[in-house]
């Protein structure tokens, strides 16, 4: 009994969570990423590859590996 009652709250928290992609027509999970999401970067919030990149690239102390 208590394998049915598992199966049973597991299909209903499935069916919770998908109500969107049911019910919409094309609907679809939003994407999670940082770099596609329109409020970070409203912000200048980027991923961390972005951000260390960003920073390497303004950085005034770095190396000049072609002067070495």
């Amino acid at each position: 009994m208590a394998i049915y009652a598992s199966i049973g709250l597991l299909l209903l928290a499935m069916a919770g969570l998908s109500i969107r992609i049911i019910l919409k027509k094309n609907g679809r999970f939003s994407s999670k990423h940082i770099s596609q999401s329109k409020e970070m970067r409203e912000r200048g919030i980027h991923c961390v590859n972005t951000q260390d990149y960003e920073a390497r690239c303004h950085n005034e102390r770095k190396i000049n590996v072609k002067q070495l």
